[in-house]
């Protein structure tokens, strides 16, 4: 499945700012970012599962907010991008 997570983070404080950077972590080890608050995540529904509570657990949902997208199976046809920084295709081999 194809996710698609943004979220918004209260910064005010250091805790906020604390939180921003464990919520970018989190999905920086199951995707890729394509927006400051945006990621692209190829992942089974386990995983997800387990993303999901582990970004859950991290933010203050009084002051925070995420939203998660499933885009499905077609993803690619239903995301254009236009403009600078292409995202990888993450169904093709990724040499690092």
């Amino acid at each position: 499945m194809h996710i698609l997570i943004t979220y918004d983070v209260a910064t005010s404080t250091e805790q906020g700012k604390r939180r921003l950077r464990r919520v970018a972590k989190a999905c920086l080890d199951y995707g890729q970012r394509v927006q400051n608050s945006v990621f692209e995540c190829k992942i089974d529904t386990a995983t997800y599962v387990v993303l999901k509570q582990r970004i859950l657990e991290i933010l203050d949902l009084d002051h925070d907010s995420v939203r998660f997208y499933n885009l499905g199976k077609i993803w690619d046809e239903r995301v254009e991008h236009f403009g600078t920084k292409p995202s990888l295709n993450m169904d093709q081999n990724l040499i690092v």
